[in-house]
């Protein structure tokens, strides 16, 4: 029940960006920094850690997938001021794609036929999504957005491989490294862009930025963490798949933002094949 709750809260996230009047850039270093101390309190409060030590090159590697984490929130952000809820969503979906074609060149794992076939199957229900072949594909998908949402998938495998490569970490500990590496990798960029001195917030923002943060990081990720030693590593993927899901559905109700015939077969693909493909593949969720 935790694991689908979590799942439902990130599910939601594209529709509080989508009212909080600030740059993707800063929301990302609002959701690192708030959600990361939120995570910290946890752990010192209620959840029982190893006394030992990180090494180095693991504290490093950490902070390096937490910057890339950074890097990708704020171009899914981006994705939802530029396409609908659902497009960016589905894009940002495309992850556990690109995982599989990267994990010859990373891994050095040969391709079965199953995972060329779901790839295919995705790379062409994207094509739909997107309305490039001038179908009755969605109209409001525009490209930028579509480009910032393919951006962040990219970004988010980046994230999946480097977590692959340094399993065996508590996942609190190392969510909180990434966290706060997430939302400090932020802080040059919005200096080079203006500074923190543009930004202006009411008590409703501030309000929606704390939900981001506390809600859809903090408690999320608890929730998350808490179901997964219960439950199978293929559970855990397929329940995963309740986020765009549920992405969709919440657009499409609080947005008004449905696809059409041909953007719903498109969705099919690209979830249907993720969910397929990732039945082999260790789930992170970020």
């Amino acid at each position: 029940m935790m694991n689908i709750v979590s799942m439902l809260i990130f599910g939601t996230i594209g529709i509080f960006r989508r009212y909080i009047p600030v740059s993707s850039a800063f929301l990302a270093f609002s959701r690192g920094i708030l959600g990361g101390l939120f995570l910290l309190i946890f752990i010192s409060l209620f959840h029982r850690t190893s006394k030992g030590k990180m090494a180095l090159k693991t504290i490093i590697w950490l902070v390096i997938s937490g910057t890339v984490m950074g890097v990708n929130w704020m171009l899914l952000f981006e994705a939802y001021n530029h396409t609908t809820v659902a497009i960016a969503t589905l894009c940002y979906y495309m992850q556990p794609t690109i995982v599989v074609l990267l994990s010859p060149i990373i891994f050095k794992e040969r391709l079965k036929l199953k995972e060329c076939v779901c790839a295919i199957i995705a790379i062409w229900g994207m094509v739909l999504v997107s309305g490039v072949t001038g179908g009755e594909s969605s109209g409001t998908g525009n490209m930028s957005g579509i480009l910032f949402g393919l951006g962040a998938a990219v970004f988010y495998s980046i994230v999946i491989i480097i977590n692959k490569i340094i399993g065996g970490i508590d996942p609190y500990q190392k969510t909180v490294i990434q966290l706060f590496s997430a939302g400090m990798v932020m802080i040059p960029y919005i200096l080079v862009k203006g500074g923190f001195y543009g930004v202006r917030l009411d008590l409703t923002a501030i309000i929606l930025l704390l939900i981001v943060g506390l809600v859809h990081t903090g408690i999320a990720y608890v929730l998350y963490f808490g179901s997964i030693d219960g439950l199978r590593a293929q559970s855990v993927a397929i329940l995963s798949y309740i986020d765009p899901v549920s992405a969709l559905l919440f657009s499409a109700f609080f947005l008004k933002e449905p696809l059409n015939s041909v953007g719903i077969i498109g969705a099919i693909m690209i979830i249907g094949s993720a969910v397929i493909s990732e039945l082999q593949l260790s789930h992170f969720k970020e």
